[in-house]
């Protein structure tokens, strides 16, 4: 049984929040998630009760770009820590955006969000494998200064220079779902797992610790739609539909999937792009495997037509 009628699981990008190069600063980031926050808005006025995670790599990205900047004065900031003062900066921005949107609507609803984190297995594979790259380039010296004073993983990036790399683990645990339950319950739109959730791992007495590693946002909304046994899970994008062979001459948008369909389609391995659209695919199909009925992908400005299956990508379990 669900916890509250018409629960819906909403991921958004955190390139979402960044439309092109030329507007990054935080207000541009605002007027962006203000955006973003009307549709969802809308679709809560329709009655929908709503979790909502985010991406959070570009704002990240700025955070380790600063604290590189200053690190001749100040302490670096560790990337879980990162992790947190994003959930928090992009929270307030749609919880803001969304109590204005709410009273412009004229809808009595209540907004917040959850610094959230997310257990992941500390001998996950990914760990093994460190792939995500993030921070700033640098020149081999440094690299190499970094590996062995701090322990980083750095890879020389296509002659670009180097790079960090750290894990992309599999989220195993939302800690503060009860919380967030409770939240929907009340009827609290709840923003959470942001950029993944903060990636945490527990010892031997269950103690919790953070670790240097990536969670796929999508992933983690996945986990999350599963958890609350939401009606339908939603993954805003930067296309209306998912299509086979993007971009290409041979272009095919797709209106509907049945779980099988995607799964096939995944597995040829062609059709998505493994830095875009396959990780939102596999996402798809785990919540459906999980026991979810019904998923989306589409854009923002599209979600409430998506939900009355005007547009969208429709993913069923047949």
């Amino acid at each position: 049984m669900n916890p509250t009628p018409k629960t819906a699981v909403i991921a958004i990008g955190g390139n979402s929040l960044i439309k092109d190069k030329q507007h990054k600063t935080v207000e541009d980031q605002y007027k962006a998630a203000g955006e973003t926050a009307l549709h969802i808005a809308k679709m809560i006025k329709d009655g929908w009760n709503v979790a909502i995670g985010h991406g959070n790599g570009p704002q990240v990205g700025f955070i380790l770009r600063r604290s590189e900047l200053a690190a001749h004065e100040l302490h670096e900031i560790p990337l879980d820590v990162c992790g947190a003062d994003t959930q928090g900066a992009i929270g307030y921005a749609l919880q803001q955006n969304l109590y204005n949107h709410f009273l412009d609507m004229g809808i009595d609803k209540h907004v917040t969000t959850v610094v959230t984190q997310v257990e992941v297995s500390a001998d996950d594979p990914a760990f093994q494998n460190p792939t995500k790259p993030i921070g700033s380039f640098m020149d081999e010296a440094q690299a190499m200064r970094r590996r062995e004073q701090d322990g980083w993983d750095v890879v020389e990036d296509a002659g670009r220079g180097w790079r960090r790399v750290v894990a992309s683990p599999r989220p195993k645990r939302i800690v503060e779902e009860v919380a967030v339950k409770r939240l929907l319950e009340a009827g609290i739109i709840v923003i959470t797992v942001g950029g993944g959730g903060i990636p945490v791992v527990a010892d031997e007495n269950g103690k919790l610790r953070g670790v240097a590693a990536v969670i796929d946002k999508d992933f983690a909304s996945s986990l999350l739609a599963t958890r609350l046994q939401a009606d339908v899970f939603i993954i805003s994008t930067a296309v209306e539909k998912v299509a086979l062979n993007f971009g290409k001459p041979n272009q095919q948008w797709l209106d509907h999937l049945t779980l099988a369909e995607a799964k096939a389609y995944l597995a040829e391995g062609t059709h998505f792009a493994k830095g875009s659209m396959a990780p939102k695919i596999q996402a798809v199909i785990n919540f459906l495997e999980a026991g979810g009925e019904k998923a989306i992908i589409t854009d923002p400005p599209n979600i409430t037509r998506a939900l009355a299956g005007e547009t969208g990508t429709i993913i069923t379990r047949s």
